[in-house]
């Protein structure tokens, strides 16, 4: 054998030594490779109405079949240095101090919460706000000793307006992956009876059981502005739990896990909320891809169900509808030429129910796409073409706060609706920016609790139309008010911040 033939013979055969030696150590530790080539393989929905008795081993079942699904997850974040002084906020007296140029070391923070396997693979679904700035993510099965290895994970993809994580993790135990079931969190109803597993204050795999105390129930989200609907259950939820899974009476997933109303101490005060899986469940191709894509054409909308009585006023057609609030300058439905105060009936050829309808269609749209949309302004039905951009999460967390004018020198005049109007002087209208040609009265105070106050009117805001009808003067405002029978709703278009907005204030 030639000295060349020989010296590729012994590297072939200490490459496939070093390939036998890897599996097997890889089989005495417990682990596998895992094979990122696969994509998710979402759990079909069970939509199969939810029937059947409750008896004494109900809740034994579904705890026993969703555990081997439900992980406990814990987090390490590294933050930059500080001493007693950044939690004081003060220098530390009994501390001597650092020679000059040197920094702290930096601070290791750890974090606790839940999530639960839709992949063999080892795909997790979890909360967002459980892995976020995460530099280090260690997963715990349920049949796993807490004292024993955890398994490494990293992110996929996050979604902060749903506030959902997708991870995978990183190695694989030596047997299969217990995989979640889904339930259609859309045949919920309020006093349905569910069950929450977690890692409540590191207490791993803990069951709590209640009920579904509302549906649709509309929660803040991290960014400014914007809310999600969410599942509200007593079932106890605690610091721990985010992340992990809400179950209906079958053991198939109906939420996430994700806020609580708590007091000071952090406990559970029997009021919890989780983001439906069928929200989710929608986004999750594009939380495999590491970014949630939506739509946005700028524009706000009246969270007030629309009445027979509103779409007698507006002219509708029916008892439905999306009412713009608020149009963003420069946006989407701006350049189309849509304004406070218009309905929109139908998107892209669908009707519109209501104002969550009509979000729903707008951020479910593929950016740059053109779409018709039907409004009703002024009892008189236009179409109007809008592109629709992409959503910009970080955008829309940065809001201007609202500035303050000189009052005007004219006596407030009371209006009925707890709120007091004033005229506009020269000054103002400058330094508000108000188009020219443009007059009305401005709002100099509002009563808290009022009418006006609930619609919400802010004092500063200019009212530049009533009922569709302009108005350039303090006498026009208030007559246009005082026409407004109890019990019925002003629609009044203000100027604020540089743009026109829709408030609905119903007179008592």
């Amino acid at each position: 054998m030639s000295a060349k033939k020989s010296t590729l013979f012994y590297s072939v055969l200490i490459a496939l030594t070093s390939i036998v030696a890897g599996m097997v150590l890889a089989s005495t530790l417990g682990l596998s490779p895992v094979s990122f080539a696969g994509s998710v393989t979402v759990p079909p929905t069970n939509s199969a109405p939810l029937t059947g008795a409750i008896d004494a081993t109900t809740f034994r079942t579904i705890a026993q079949d969703a555990s081997p699904t439900v992980v406990s997850i814990r987090t390490t974040q590294t933050r930059p240095g500080g001493g007693l002084e950044d939690f004081l906020g003060f220098q530390n007296p009994f501390r001597e101090r650092a020679p000059q140029g040197r920094q702290a070391p930096p601070q290791i923070v750890q974090g606790a919460g839940s999530g639960f396997v839709i992949d063999k693979n080892g795909y997790i679904l979890t909360n967002n706000h459980v892995v976020e700035d995460a530099s280090e993510i260690e997963v715990k099965l349920s049949d796993m000793d807490s004292r024993g290895k955890w398994l490494h994970a990293k992110v996929v993809g996050t979604d902060v307006l749903t506030d959902s994580a997708l991870i995978q993790l990183t190695e694989l135990p030596d047997h299969p992956l217990a995989v979640s079931k889904f339930g259609d969190s859309a045949q919920i109803a309020q006093g349905d009876w569910v069950m929450a597993i977690g890692n409540p204050f590191s207490l791993g795999n803990t069951v709590t059981v209640g009920i579904v105390s509302a549906i649709g129930r509309q929660q803040p989200t991290a960014v400014n502005g914007r809310v999600e609907e969410m599942i509200q259950t007593d079932a106890a939820i605690n610091r721990g739990n985010s992340g992990g899974p809400l179950l209906n009476i079958r053991g198939e997933v109906v939420g996430i896990n994700t806020q609580i109303l708590s007091d000071q101490g952090g406990g559970n005060l029997g009021i919890g909320f989780a983001v439906p899986i069928n929200t989710v469940r929608n986004i999750l191709p594009q939380l495999e891809k590491g970014k949630v894509v939506r739509g946005r054409i700028g524009v706000r909308v009246s969270p007030t169900p629309m009445t027979r009585e509103d779409a007698e006023d507006l002219g509708l057609p029916g008892v439905g509808g999306a009412e713009i609030t608020d149009v963003t300058d420069g946006g989407p439905a701006k350049l189309a030429g849509v304004r406070a105060g218009d309905v929109v009936i139908e998107f892209n050829g669908k009707p519109v129910h209501n104002s969550d309808g009509l979000v729903a269609m707008v951020v479910a749209t593929t950016p740059g796409t053109t779409v018709p949309i039907k409004i009703i302004r002024n009892k008189k039905t236009q179409t109007l073409n809008v592109k629709v951009e992409e959503l910009d999460v970080q955008a829309e967390q940065n809001l201007s706060a609202p500035v303050r004018p000189d009052a005007p020198d004219e006596q407030p005049k009371e209006t009925g609706f707890g709120m007091s109007i004033e005229g506009l002087s020269p000054g103002i209208v400058r330094r508000l920016g108000l188009p020219t040609g443009v007059g009305g009265a401005i709002v100099s105070d509002v009563e808290p609790g009022s009418p006006a106050a609930q619609g919400g009117i802010r004092p500063n805001d200019v009212i530049i139309q009533v009922g569709g009808v302009p108005v350039t003067s303090v006498t026009q405002a208030s007559k246009a008010l005082d026409a407004v029978q109890p019990g019925r709703t002003a629609r009044i278009i203000v100027w604020r911040n540089g743009q026109e907005q829709l408030a609905l204030v119903r007179k008592r």
